[in-house]
């Protein structure tokens, strides 16, 4: 009878204890980082993507994270895409790559729920306060190096310069402002290759500079598109050449970007121009800029692809800011060091981090490696 007793205490204090035991606590169901860019296509935003895709394909092969990508062509794609991640509810952070501004409410509904995102390349103002980070290549660097560059090869007041923007958000809105700035003499160019600083001997007045800029600034449609700047300057072209022609016989192009630069070309090829301003335009010093890093507009650079002699009779001179899509990569990294040591993020809320750019022309052309991306 002992024994019996003994066995039903043992047994009660056992159902007791487990009775009495703190459940384990659930797991945090919050362990995904998402990334929302852009649907693979061509061009600089296409590579942007690849290697986005890549680096969350990496994350997700270590383990220590979910990531997702989710790509889009539009702001608003985005934004359907924000709201699933909400109902998904499982967001540590978001590094986000706009698509355009319409964006924006996708980015205002991180900051309502309180998840942490990295804006990036795009920067929309007013939710850019409250990013951990806002990431790009240094947009003002761009246009104050291709200042700088059209000021050596003879740009002065007065000149007849040609500039053309992908869109209206925030990265040429800085790539204009920092031409603008340099012309003026409020900033410097830093050239990363060269290790070396420039800054305008002679600062361009306010008047000097408006009276640059106030003809033929246009954005093209479709937004950083061959297509869209082949459209507009056939038809601004005969008009511009015979200001030049007028005006010293020297053409300075400010292009935005590798794809507009294409646009331009590719018109000179085509039979949409009249003979007489193809000769005329021929006749003049033309020196055109680009900004990407496109192989295609490298191997032009360098004379070997078969567009290079297109560039090499109708143009001076031509180059392109280095400004590699593979920052994409970097910025989701950026991610991953917040969430790894959050206590050790040097940054502060709102704050801005440029990466440095750089000059390529045909002396320096064979030290970089572009990427493919141009849809001829």
């Amino acid at each position: 009878m002992k024994k019996v007793f003994a066995v039903l205490l043992c047994l009660l204090m056992l159902v007791g204890m487990t009775g009495c035991k703190t459940p384990d606590k659930p797991a945090d169901k919050k362990n995904t980082i998402y990334v929302l860019g852009p649907r693979p296509d061509h061009g600089w935003t296409a590579q942007a993507g690849f290697y986005a895709d890549r680096t969350v394909k990496e994350i997700n092969a270590k383990g220590k994270y979910k990531a997702v990508y989710f790509a889009a062509s539009t702001g608003e794609e985005q934004v359907d895409h924000v709201n699933t991640i909400l109902a998904n509810g499982d967001a540590l952070a978001v590094v986000f790559f706009a698509q355009d501004d319409g964006a924006k409410a996708g980015q205002e509904a991180l900051i309502d729920a309180k998840i942490p995102f990295i804006s990036f390349d795009r920067i929309i103002e007013g939710p850019d306060k409250f990013a951990i980070l806002n990431a790009s290549g240094d947009n003002w660097q761009c246009g104050a190096g291709i200042a700088y560059w059209l000021v050596s090869k003879g740009m002065a007041p007065g000149a007849t310069l040609l500039t053309l923007w992908g869109d209206n958000g925030t990265v040429c809105k800085r790539r204009q402002e920092g031409f603008e700035q340099f012309l003026r003499g409020e900033i410097k160019y830093y050239d990363k290759h060269l290790d070396k600083t420039f800054e305008i001997e002679k600062a361009w007045t306010k008047d000097e500079v408006a009276a640059l800029i106030k003809d033929y600034q246009h954005v093209v449609e479709p937004n950083w598109s061959a297509e869209g700047a082949y459209k507009y300057l056939e038809q601004v072209l005969p008009d511009v050449v015979k200001k030049a022609k007028a005006n010293n016989g020297k053409l300075f192009i400010y292009s935005m970007d590798d794809e507009m630069t294409f646009g331009m070309m590719n018109l000179i090829e085509s039979n949409a121009l009249d003979a007489a301003v193809k000769a005329d335009l021929e006749a003049l010093e033309v020196y055109i800029s680009a900004i990407g890093g496109m192989q295609e507009l490298y191997d032009v650079i360098a004379g070997t692809s078969k567009q290079a002699p297109v560039a090499q009779k109708y143009f001076e001179d031509i180059m392109s800011v280095f400004f590699s899509p593979k920052m994409m990569e970097f910025v989701i990294n950026y991610m991953l060091d917040y969430l790894d040591n959050p206590a050790a993020w040097p940054y502060k809320v709102g704050d801005g981090k440029y990466e440095p750019v750089w000059i390529v022309d045909k002396s320096n052309v064979d030290k970089y490696e572009g990427f493919k991306g141009h849809a001829e």
